[in-house]
């Protein structure tokens, strides 16, 4: 059954809370990535290799949890778009309904459960590093 005009109301003021509450994160995080303890950590003389180590790790921490929070926005930005063009609560993959409850909880989701499953059965590999 597709989205009544409600349901695609209340998820496109979801989107946008989540959108919101996304940028104000990402912006957090940009300036803790001028992290005190790094900048303790990095300044420290002599800084030895565990030390620096650390001050990297902070880092790379903040930097991945940037680019994982530019990810949501992207994903929200393209249900937006599915929300404008029509397509939005549409799996991408056999063209059947999302369903509401789905949408509810994942806002962005673009493939039905069937769908996702079997998405993340035949990708799973895909993310996990190699020798």
């Amino acid at each position: 059954m597709a989205l009544t005009k409600t349901q695609c109301s209340k998820l496109e003021r979801e989107l946008d809370q989540q959108y919101k509450l996304l940028l104000e994160q990402v912006r957090e995080a940009l300036e803790k990535s001028e992290n005190q303890q790094y900048v303790e950590l990095i300044d420290r003389a002599p800084a030895d290799s565990g030390d620096q180590a650390t001050g990297d790790a902070l880092a790379d921490l903040n930097l991945a949890i940037i680019d994982r929070h530019v990810r949501e926005l992207r994903d929200i930005e393209a249900g937006r778009a599915r929300i404008a063009a029509g397509g939005f609560g549409t799996c991408i993959d056999c063209g059947g309904d999302i369903g509401f409850e789905r949408l509810l909880a994942y806002p962005t989701a673009k493939r039905c459960v069937t769908c996702q499953r079997q998405h993340e059965k035949t990708y799973a590999h895909e993310g996990n590093p190699t020798l």
